[in-house]
């Protein structure tokens, strides 16, 4: 599930790594890839599998399939990269995918409490526009 490897990586190349759900594609999402792109030269989503989905967010989500959500992502002129994460147990294996990944930069929502490892993080502030939840709250489907 991937549009393109990453460049090869010298000292101008900047990857830029952000993560999460991205279940209900709304604005809100897309303004914090655009700002998390704008931050490097190619930029990474770490997808959360349909399992730590269901447990971030409820029993009914994810609503689309992780396969589902991916591609979507990958439509993106701005994803350069999808990576569809297996189901996570600890910090360890979030840790484990940073270090694989090497990003310079580790994009996060205000509020977003996940660790980045030692890595640079840019909070990129979140903006007044309908959630997800509450996207599917407004069509029943939660």
């Amino acid at each position: 599930m991937q549009k393109s490897n990453p460049p090869q990586r010298n000292h101008k190349t900047k990857v830029v790594l952000v993560g999460g759900c991205f279940d209900i594609l709304h604005y809100g999402h897309i303004y914090f890839l655009k700002k998390a792109k704008k931050l490097g030269d190619f930029l990474i989503v770490a997808l959360e599998s349909d399992e730590n989905t269901r447990k971030l967010k409820g029993p009914k989500r994810p609503i689309h399939t992780q396969k589902q959500r991916a591609e979507m992502l990958e439509s993106l002129r701005f994803v350069d990269k999808v990576i569809a994460l297996p189901p996570m147990k600890s910090d360890a294996d979030y840790e484990r995918l940073v270090r694989q990944v090497n990003p310079n930069i580790i994009a996060i929502t205000a509020g977003d409490t996940k660790n980045t490892h030692g890595v640079k993080t840019v909070v990129i502030p979140k903006i007044k526009t309908p959630s997800t939840t509450q996207i599917a709250k407004l069509l029943k489907i939660e």
